[in-house]
């Protein structure tokens, strides 16, 4: 059983690489096409571009891993396959939980490659990216702490706790400073809805302004703000629950519980990343029956389309049970889980009707 294991481990690893190397070449592809249509815009330039696709390509691998994992472990198994050396193994005594065990232990090494590139290296890249295309397109210098976005405004400083969906900004603060940097305003504002041509109409203000001698306080209900900041510069600048890590994204719950804030969609967030590794080894698993069941219809190219469909349908079925989980707040933990339970409950199944023939 050693030397089985040594020969799949072997096969199954040079597929799936092989696999993500097309794969990722091809997103990458279509990211550089993408972002060529934004060549020249401001201060972007095509060094700018590589090294937004270069950063860009973590995420793809941390998105890609199950998919990867699934066609190339098919892509393997079909091979045997084909070369008769299944059947061999068989006879030989190796039952289908037997090799999916292999599978299983192979695979371990794929889940927590998955789970450290989602955790510290796609995150950090991720934001990055961000950053680097929209100060080369607009020279907004922008970070995203635990207190909110810091925008750097021209001469001010602007702090905004939270971005709702449909761009309605909350809890806004402006420091305002003159040309010799002394600091002469402090706005507070509740809300700020966005009007047209970067102009903000901010709800509930308070005005701190601060004169050589004397400091007044004003409160205004409404009042109009120009500034850099418009949606799809905020789209870009804030990074969206499904990037950021589980670590960021337990932190931020606690941030918004603290605030009586709405947090579902940030705690299924949070369950998709400590789940997301384990989908890796439920592919691979699901590969082995299947490719065992098109043993006698079809080539390698039809093994390699069909693991390209379940793995579009898994991809479907997490963004599926996302927003279902977010319409009819069902609890996040199940929300992030059953796309994982019903691939696995599939794998089983084909298993034990394959052991039964």
């Amino acid at each position: 059983m050693k030397v089985i294991k040594r020969y799949l481990s072997a096969e199954i690893t040079t597929s799936t690489l092989l696999v993500f190397a097309a794969l990722l070449m091809l997103l990458a592809l279509f990211d550089l096409i993408h972002e060529l249509g934004e060549l020249g815009k401001g201060g972007y330039r095509l060094l700018h571009i590589i090294a937004y696709v270069l950063l860009s390509v973590p995420g793809h691998i941390y998105e890609l891993f199950p998919i990867a994992a699934l066609i190339g472990t098919l892509f393997a198994i079909a091979q045997l396959v084909a070369n008769s050396e299944y059947t061999v193994m068989r006879v030989s005594g190796v039952s289908i939980p037997r090799m999916a065990f292999t599978l299983v232990q192979v695979g371990l090494l794929f889940s927590v490659l998955t789970f450290a590139i989602g955790e510290f290296i796609a995150p950090p890249a991720e934001q990055f990216a961000q950053q680097l295309r929209a100060k080369a397109i607009t020279g907004v210098i922008a970070q995203e702490f635990r207190s909110g976005l810091w925008v750097k405004d021209d001469r001010n400083f602007v702090n905004v706790a939270q971005v709702l969906p449909d761009s309605v900004l909350v809890g806004i603060k402006i420091y305002e400073f003159d040309a010799d940097h002394r600091l002469r305003r402090i706005s507070l504002a509740q809300r700020g809805v966005y009007q047209q041509n970067n102009k903000w109409r901010l709800q509930d203000v308070e005005q701190t302004n601060f004169d050589d001698t004397t400091t007044t306080v004003d409160r205004i209900a409404e009042a109009d703000w120009r500034s850099v900041l418009e949606p799809g510069l905020l789209s870009v600048l804030l990074l969206v629950p499904e990037q950021m890590s589980a670590w960021a994204l337990f932190s931020y719950v606690q941030h918004l519980r603290e605030n009586n804030q709405q947090t579902s969609r940030h705690e299924i967030a949070f369950w998709n990343k400590l789940i997301y590794p384990f989908a890796v080894l439920v592919m691979m698993v699901l590969a082995l029956p299947f490719a065992y069941y098109q043993q006698r219809s079809g080539g390698v190219g039809g093994k390699v389309f069909a693991g390209i469909m379940l793995g579009i349908a898994f991809w479907m079925l997490g963004r599926l049970f996302t927003f279902l989980g977010l319409l009819r707040d069902w609890p996040p933990f199940w929300s992030a889980i059953l796309p994982t339970l019903m691939f696995l409950s599939l794998a089983v199944v084909m298993m034990w009707w394959g052991e039964r023939r």
